[in-house]
């Protein structure tokens, strides 16, 4: 086939080769690597490999999806036909087929909508950042002297936290902090609030209380001012906003976190009936404790002194003396014997010393023969000649003489 005018073969591309160009381009989209999309769940199948494929479609337009089981097992719904959701996910092209779709890997029902997002977000960012993380938070003191209370003065909150911390400690010192706690400038006054508080100090805790509502309500505690404010707060902060139910960027921040407001009060005071009876239940075992260790202590000392060592403290001084005066006669034995085998040892070297002696040889009529002329011995008949001078040493003195023959036997 000849070649295509205008066209240059060497930049024909397969048709893989066009959806794997397109998914990189894809890739590199920022805005399409992580997206927030709402729309209505349609053609839903949740297949047998645990996968989901649906598409999402509003009034103009479809979107393939699919969320993988590892995403969907965190669900807490069930997706239907008909639902308006929330996804988060990235867009991709699924190659073999060169489509397009959306790789769902959070979906919330919609009627939260930017709140929600708002929140998961701020949520995220401040995760990240370690704002969350265990190593920071304080520790609640016990039994604080001064407590500080940011919230509503005219709510229902105020009234209960001091209910119940009078009736736990009745003479505990409560700083008010009033301050909106919904509408537009809330966030502002609690974060200002809070560190205010920190400013003038004077309190050992700080109770950030607000009572239930809705996410719009409560929004003011899910605000960065606050959660950064909370964060910096050299005063350990409790969070107790809404019900039991609802979480806020202030509890994950705070110090700790408190269901309810009354739990806050509960939480941050101790009875103070209970911490008298617990003081008296230890004085009861402090005082069981000393006796029974004196006791004991006692019985032992009961038994030292009837112990033989206290009866007769110098019976093991003297048996040692004993032990040490047979170990000196020992001793003594030993010295001797071992000087008596020296001394045979000795005469026996003696005896022999004695028998190769030149002196025991001439005792017994033989004597020494020395050339007169050099002192050599004469050992042979041939060391001297007739007319020689000899010397020879006998037992008892010396003989001078003079050979005048000699005779060689063969």
């Amino acid at each position: 086939m000849g070649e295509l005018p205008g066209n240059n073969c060497d930049n024909i591309l397969t048709v893989s080769e066009v959806n794997r160009y397109i998914k990189e381009i894809m890739s590199r989209d920022l805005i399409l690597s992580n997206l927030w999309v709402r729309g209505e769940i349609s053609n839903f199948k949740n297949h047998s490999s645990g996968h989901m494929y649906f598409t999402l479609k509003d009034e103009n337009g479809l979107l393939k999806c699919v969320m993988f089981r590892t995403h969907n097992l965190r669900l807490k719904f069930m997706p239907q036909n008909g639902m308006k959701v929330i996804i988060r996910g990235y867009v991709s092209v699924f190659e073999r087929d060169g489509q397009y779709q959306l790789y769902a890997e959070e979906m919330q029902n919609d009627g939260i909508g930017n709140l929600y997002i708002a929140f998961e977000q701020l949520k995220k960012k401040l995760s990240d950042e370690g704002l969350f993380d265990s190593q920071h938070k304080k520790k609640i003191p016990f039994m604080p002297k001064s407590i500080g209370v940011v919230t509503s003065a005219t709510g229902s909150v105020i009234r209960d936290i001091m209910n119940i911390l009078d009736r736990r400690f009745y003479n505990s010192y409560i700083k008010i902090f009033p301050v909106r706690v919904q509408g537009e400038t809330a966030s502002l006054e609690i974060s200002h609030a809070i560190n205010k508080l920190n400013e003038i100090g004077g309190v050992d805790v700080i109770i950030l209380a607000r009572g239930g509502g809705s996410l719009e309500e409560l929004w003011p505690f899910n605000e960065e001012i606050v959660a950064r404010s909370i964060f910096n707060s050299a005063i350990p902060v409790i969070s107790a906003v809404g019900h039991e139910t609802d979480y806020t960027i202030a509890d994950f921040v705070a110090d700790l976190r408190a269901p309810t407001p009354s739990t806050a009060a509960e939480l941050v005071m101790p009875e103070k009936l209970a911490i008298i009876n617990r003081i008296g239940e230890l004085n009861l075992r402090l005082v069981s404790a000393l006796l029974r260790n004196v006791k004991q202590k006692r019985d032992k000392l009961t038994r030292l002194t009837d112990s033989p060592v206290f009866r007769q403290p110098y019976d093991r001084i003297y048996q040692e003396r004993m032990k040490l005066d047979i170990l000196n006669r020992d001793l003594k034995k030993s010295m001797l014997a071992s000087i008596e085998r020296s001394k045979a040892k000795v005469g026996f070297l003696i005896g022999k010393l004695d028998a190769l002696s030149p002196l025991t040889v001439l005792s017994r009529g033989y004597g020494i023969i020395k050339s007169e002329e050099d002192g050599t011995v004469v050992k042979s008949v041939g060391d001297v000649d007739a007319g020689d001078g000899i010397e020879v040493s006998l037992e008892d003195g010396k003989l001078y003489c003079t050979v005048k023959d000699k005779v060689i036997y063969k």
